[in-house]
């Protein structure tokens, strides 16, 4: 069925930056039950072989540092001679620094846009030529809530996720006629380590998204599944440069 094969992914293979817990994992999940063979690109060798096990025989583990740029280009060197071909990069790995902005420090703002958004360039910049020579790809990048709106304690993230859109329609630009698909998820409040920990830092916050999102809930991992699908298939061959909310409603309810 046309439908069907628009959604199969036996035969790619995935790299998934912060592929071990939260978000990543649950696209890896979605990527793996697609088809595809999934790399778990991570700090954490420990949390990473717990995600392993959920991902299947087909999955690996490879140890990368997005704010270290010999390690974002050697996770790619690594994959290729692994499982010969790199069809899809999923840039997910993130961190966050909550703190009035007038308290931040220059290394604080630094360490933030490393790797939220430099590290997500130099993964995109050492895939980019293993997916042109095998004639195409898949790029999906992780952006956020704060991708459209400020926050007045998380003002580096919200500098970040705002400038990963940005890359992404420059990447879906520059590069469509390598036949390279860059495209950006902005999920909405999920339930995640890092959002656990925003609620212990925020007061009141659990209580603000709930009240604006239709859902009528904070989403789950696994409800990124569905568009990390969608964004590496072929079914998604003429979206390129789009940014795709997924929250529940809370970016329509302002």
């Amino acid at each position: 069925m046309i439908v069907a094969t628009s959604f199969d992914l036996t035969g790619r293979v995935a790299v998934v930056t912060g592929g071990n817990g939260g978000i990543g994992l649950g696209m890896a999940e979605g990527l793996a039950a697609a088809g595809a063979a999934v790399v778990v690109a991570a700090r954490n060798a420990e949390k990473a072989e717990a995600a392993l096990s959920r991902l299947g025989p087909a999955s690996a583990f490879i140890a990368l540092d997005v704010a270290d740029e010999g390690s974002c280009r050697a996770a790619v060197e690594q994959t290729v001679a692994r499982f010969g071909r790199l069809d899809i990069l999923v840039n997910n790995a993130g961190m966050s620094i909550r703190k009035p902005p007038e308290t931040l420090t220059a290394d604080e703002w630094r360490r933030v846009l490393e790797t939220n958004l430099t590290g997500a360039f130099i993964c995109c910049h050492a895939a980019h030529p293993v997916m042109r020579h095998q004639g195409g790809g898949k790029i999906v990048n992780i952006g956020s809530m704060f991708s459209l709106f400020g926050s007045p304690y998380a003002a580096p993230y919200a500098a970040s996720k705002g400038g990963l859109v940005q890359l992404t329609k420059s990447l879906a630009a520059a590069w469509a006629g390598d036949n390279i698909q860059v495209n950006a998820v902005l999920p909405g409040w999920i339930d995640t380590e890092l959002t656990r920990a925003a609620r212990q830092q925020v007061a009141g916050l659990h209580e603000r998204v709930l009240a604006r999102t239709p859902a009528g809930r904070w989403g789950r991992p696994e409800d990124l599944a569905g568009v990390a699908v969608f964004l590496a298939a072929p079914a998604s061959d003429f979206v390129t440069g789009a940014v795709i909310p997924v929250d529940g409603g809370f970016a329509a309810s302002g």
